[in-house]
């Protein structure tokens, strides 16, 4: 992509998604995922029915008389967004492909973020690890994570949703919120990598799905491809039974895929590409409030 569309589009994604952001998540963001635990905020004289564990005995010895510790939630996050760039991402029978609607949600994600003064991550999968972008704070570096996410190219194409997980499990040390972004069309069992992923951290999944995948349309014989394997073939949709396994197999798997969810014990939300992913992502903060 040239330097000048690129800017274009990371000013046009920012504007959209930071406006977002900024009118419709500022509140429900903040109260829906809470920080890493409670920080020590100060010491007050100690007080019927408070803990003996936080007794301070340095400020007890000082003053003669006992003293508790007192914590408050700590706010700030850690938030890392886990990006899947395999090709079948490049796929779009509406008013965008799979990849873009990812980008926005990202970004939007994104912002949201930094307005909590959280810091934000980036990593980008296919069957392997892309690329990783470490969190930081501020404007630049989010602008920085869009430009990222509207420009890189992967080196595969194909998906493996475990890899990313066993990552954040190894290399994030401390405990991060992360948004795991995919279409999850990965024909693996990614479920054990998933409950671990999540014990030490608070994971969430965020489904990007086609309407075409959903119902084939009949429109005679069609030449399909797969975009991650590159093999092709002629399909009869104008066939019933066709159409039936088509849907059956779209029904099965996501059926599969909310039961690993749903064992693993993490959140999740699906949005179809033309339908509208605020109403989605709202859905998912008021689940978590």
């Amino acid at each position: 992509m040239e330097t000048a569309e690129l800017i274009a589009k990371v000013r046009k994604i920012e504007i959209k998604t930071r406006g977002l952001s900024n009118n419709i998540f500022a509140g429900q963001y903040h109260t829906a995922f809470k920080g890493r635990g409670m920080a020590f905020s100060e010491v007050r004289e100690y007080q019927y029915g408070d803990d003996a564990r936080d007794i301070d005995w340095n400020v007890t010895a000082r003053m003669n008389k006992p003293y508790s510790k007192v914590y408050e939630e700590e706010r700030e996050l850690t938030v890392m967004l886990l990006v899947d760039v395999s090709n079948s991402l490049n796929f779009g029978s509406d008013t965008c492909m799979k990849r873009e609607m990812l980008t926005e949600i990202a970004a939007t994600l994104a912002f949201a973020a930094i307005q909590n003064n959280d810091k934000v991550g980036l990593l980008f999968f296919s069957d392997r690890i892309e690329k990783f972008i470490p969190p930081q704070k501020g404007r630049r570096h989010i602008l920085y994570l869009i430009r990222e996410l509207l420009d890189f190219q992967p080196e595969s194409n194909a998906t493996d949703i475990s890899k990313p997980l066993v990552f954040l499990t190894d290399a994030v040390k401390k405990r991060c919120t992360a948004f795991l972004l995919s279409d999850f069309l990965d024909s693996g069992d990614f479920s054990n990598a998933l409950t671990i992923a999540n014990r030490k951290h608070d994971v969430v999944a965020l489904r990007v799905y086609d309407r075409r995948m959903e119902e084939l349309p009949d429109v005679g014989l069609v030449l399909m491809q797969d975009l991650e394997s590159g093999q092709t073939m002629y399909v009869d949709s104008s066939s019933k039974a066709v159409r039936k396994a088509h849907d059956t197999w779209f029904r099965e798997s996501s059926e599969r895929l909310n039961d690993i969810l749903t064992r693993s014990r993490v959140d999740s939300v699906s949005v179809r590409t033309d339908q509208d992913y605020v109403k989605a992502l709202m859905s998912l903060f008021a689940k978590r409030n």
